[in-house]
């Protein structure tokens, strides 16, 4: 597989784990984050998302609202007003997409404007500049897949060539987002996109149809078409969704496609679902350019990239609510280390946790740093899609 030749900017050392910081129960019930069946990443990151509704002043979601208390909803009259979202311009993006919804797409409106932890309104946000300005998605995609991306077209969201249709895979399986492109030899293209937040990838599956299995022997993806792992809760949407991309080109929806899934560098469950599912597919074949071919990188590679390409305010707001997770460590340690003097909490270097604690930089910006590594890092969670 070609690898990119891009090189973000990277965050300062000392704000970079080896793991997601551990949210006791105690931690969580002190934020109003706890949820009893979160995974670590997921309690970790819905408490991020509690620490940023607090800095922007977003109520949160009272008992009689949702039935139960978790911080991480916004209040109704906050998710009218569209704070779920990094602008008023992607918010109004996120609604004219409600109205013109392909048949059949499986929006929530719900999940997308008052869960700030659900991937939906991650897909907009992170998106959603991207489809209002081609020319920034242009450079974007030119640093991630520049032996595929010449320039962006145009970007189109919670999209399917072909939901229930008999010559795909005759379910509702969608792709986050559909980025039409124009590749360096002047063919026309769709780089398909998945993007997980903090799904800890163990399903529900799909209910298994006899399609799928022609399916995975007609696509030619696989080394071996029967394995199980294929078929298994972490593994199983992302076979689905890049079945449905080759299809779409053995269809002639369009001549090329490649897919490619993006997801938070410590959520370890999606990361290593990206890994494995990566190892399941034959080797690439360098003469036959209809295969499309899967690519797996960082939320934060993704956010590196944006600023390269010159929106810094977009890759701040980004980083900072979504992968901040420093943020989560001094506020746990503010819970379970009330009276210590935070700067004698220095950690060592080798377990990459922060050297120093309790304070806050002065701005989203001063969190990157210069060290230098490849785009194509992989990502962690997986949520399942219905079909």
């Amino acid at each position: 597989m070609s690898k990119s030749k891009f090189h973000p900017t990277k965050h300062r050392s000392e704000n970079t784990f080896l793991r997601i910081p551990f949210v006791s129960d105690t931690v969580a019930k002190h934020y109003d984050s706890h949820c009893m069946i979160d995974s670590r990443f997921r309690r970790a990151a819905r408490l991020l998302q509690i620490l940023w509704m607090r800095d922007q002043s977003i109520p949160n979601a009272a008992v009689e609202e949702r039935g139960a208390h978790l911080g991480s909803y916004l209040r109704a009259d906050a998710a009218e007003d569209g704070l779920n979202f990094i602008s008023p311009q992607v918010h109004l993006l996120a609604l004219r997409e409600l109205l013109l919804r392909e048949e059949d797409a499986a929006i929530d409106e719900d999940r997308l404007i008052t869960n700030t932890l659900s991937s939906m309104p991650l897909v907009f946000n992170a998106f959603g500049p991207l489809a209002l300005d081609t020319k920034l998605a242009t450079s974007v995609f030119c640093q991630l897949l520049p032996d595929f991306v010449h320039s962006v077209e145009r970007i189109v969201f919670e999209h399917s060539p072909g939901r229930r249709d008999e010559r795909f895979l005759s379910d509702r399986s969608a792709f986050d987002a559909a980025v039409h492109v124009v590749t360096p030899e002047g063919e026309t293209g769709i780089v398909y996109v998945e993007v997980k937040y903090s799904e800890d990838m163990a399903g529900p599956c799909a209910r298994w149809r006899d399609r799928y299995d022609e399916a995975l022997q007609e696509v030619g993806l696989y080394e071996n078409p029967a394995s199980g792992i294929l078929r298994s809760p972490p593994l199983e949407q992302l076979m689905r969704l890049h079945m449905t991309a080759q299809l779409a080109v053995s269809h002639r929806i369009t001549p090329r496609a490649m897919f490619i899934a993006i997801g938070p560098r410590l959520n370890r469950r999606a990361q290593a679902a990206f890994r494995v599912y990566e190892n399941e597919l034959l080797p690439l074949n360098d003469s036959d350019p209809t295969r499309v071919r899967f690519q797996h990188f960082t939320l934060e590679s993704f956010i590196d990239a944006i600023d390269v390409a010159g929106d810094q305010e977009t890759a701040d707001k980004l980083w900072t609510r979504y992968c901040d997770f420093r943020r989560v460590y001094d506020a746990a340690l503010v819970v379970i280390a009330p009276k210590m003097d935070a700067s004698s909490n220095s950690t060592s270097s080798s377990e990459g946790t922060p050297a120093e604690t309790g304070k806050r930089r002065s701005s989203p910006r001063g969190a990157r740093s210069t060290r230098r590594t490849s785009a194509a890092q992989t990502s962690e969670p997986l949520e399942a899609t219905h079909g």
